[in-house]
């Protein structure tokens, strides 16, 4: 008999509050993506002529994980202007096929899994940059939604330094909302414009743009986590220390390092991956800014997920959906 399951939101969501585990899953699904023991394709974006600002991408990938050989794709939506009808951004499903028979086993509410695997990556990244590059205690955030929500609480998880939290965002009830929930943490917290915000230590990006607005290149012992990878002019790329998750991955798409590439007409300014920066395979200069660009892996989901779906099953909060698929014989 094969096996259908659903894991809901709400289920996700009270797994993913073990961070811990979520993060050393990450470090071991990027580790293996580093080895080229994943398969992790290019990711497919559906856009749409009468909503320029929607989409909604497609994310397929193979990798092993301890117990299993799991295929699957994550399938998410972009709609900004969802946050004026008090609708999260970002909504999406993850589908998970065993590799002994190419049958899907298991449909997970993803938007959850998606932002923390996110956040975990960015904090890993962050934490292991911390040896060259120990920030000040202050963080600044360009973006106040789910997705910077849910990096702060994981760049406190994965120990970076964060006592101060300076916020820019144009709508301010969701900079209010961030810094409530860095004061919520036992941080300080605060609204700024974009000028004081550039100017900490640690900046993140978090940000549904399409074109550059930020051309303040990092100083000296700066780290700017350049997650929603749109922020940065490429004279900012080009002048800093630059490390992204996979090279051929994050050069696409008019990324601020794509765009940095089109300028220079080579890739040379990438210092590194943050899978090589989490295995020692190179240092950072501290007298250098550096740049982190994590385009997303759809590696990470699936890594994430199969194991929120095993811990689902094993709580029972997880629903399985008998006779899914309407044939189970070949004759």
């Amino acid at each position: 008999m094969l096996n259908f399951d659903v894991v809901p939101g709400r289920a996700v969501r009270d797994i993913l509050a073990e961070r811990k585990t979520v993060l050393e899953i990450v470090r071991e699904a990027y580790l293996a993506h580093g080895a080229g023991r994943t398969n992790n394709p290019d990711s497919y974006f559906l856009r749409f002529d009468d909503k320029p600002a929607d989409r909604i991408i497609a994310l397929p990938a193979r990798t092993a994980v301890a117990d299993a050989d799991i295929a699957g794709i994550k399938w998410i939506a972009s709609f900004p202007e969802n946050v004026e009808q008090g609708l999260p951004r970002a909504s999406a499903v993850l589908v998970l096929n065993d590799m002994a028979n190419g049958y899907p086993y298991a449909l997970l509410e993803a938007a959850g899994i998606s932002a923390a695997r996110t956040a975990a990556s960015i904090a890993l990244a962050a934490a292991a940059a911390q040896a060259t590059h120990p920030g000040d205690g202050t963080v600044g955030f360009f973006g106040a939604g789910v997705i910077a929500r849910t990096i702060l609480v994981y760049l406190a998880e994965a120990g970076v330094d964060v006592r101060n939290v300076l916020v820019c965002d144009p709508h301010p009830g969701s900079a209010a909302s961030l810094v409530a929930y860095a004061e919520s943490l036992g941080m300080a917290g605060r609204a700024v414009p974009a000028a004081e915000a550039l100017a900490a230590g640690t900046v993140v990006t978090a940000t549904n743009t399409g074109a550059p607005h930020l051309d303040r290149a990092p100083e000296p012992g700066q780290v700017y986590l350049n997650v929603s990878l749109r922020d940065f002019t490429p004279e900012v790329i080009i002048a800093a220390q630059n490390v992204v998750d996979d090279v051929d991955h994050c050069l696409k798409a008019n990324t601020s390092p794509h765009l940095a590439e089109q300028r220079l007409g080579h890739r040379e300014f990438i210092t590194g991956t943050i899978p090589g920066l989490l295995a020692g395979e190179f240092r950072l200069d501290p007298a250098r800014g550096v740049v982190i660009s994590p385009f997303g892996l759809g590696v990470l989901d699936l890594a994430v997920g199969h194991w929120v779906h095993g811990t689902a099953v094993a709580s029972g909060t997880s629903i399985r959906i008998a006779g899914f698929f309407g044939e189970e014989q070949r004759w």
